[in-house]
């Protein structure tokens, strides 16, 4: 198995849908991989639905991973997860983005 530099796990209790598994490729800390870190943690505290695990892999340590993995781009954030698989890059700052591309939950009611 590959040697992942930095993994951390965080669960949620919630209702009894399927859990969330999340990776979140990033490239050392840097403010934009700690931001995204950051962003991702509050996001799935406030709007998971689910319990979910998160899992973060800095490339700078293993490096071979980002092709392994079809990572083109850091910080990204996969969800493996309920499938289908699904894909965000960036810093995880525009909140409704991520929700709704992950599809952790709906769009936002009016």
């Amino acid at each position: 198995m590959a040697a992942k530099s930095k993994s951390k796990a965080t669960k949620s209790r919630r209702s009894s849908k399927s859990a969330i598994d999340l990776r979140l490729y990033v490239a050392g800390q840097t403010p934009k991989s700690l931001a995204a870190i950051s962003n991702l943690k509050r996001i799935c505290d406030e709007h998971a639905d689910a319990a979910y695990h998160i899992e973060v892999i800095d490339l700078i340590k293993n490096p071979a991973l980002a092709r392994d993995h079809q990572i083109v781009a850091i910080p990204t954030l996969v969800r493996n997860l309920p499938v289908p698989i699904r894909k965000i890059i960036g810093d995880l700052s525009d909140t409704e983005r991520v929700l709704v591309g992950l599809q952790i939950v709906g769009p936002t009611r009016p």
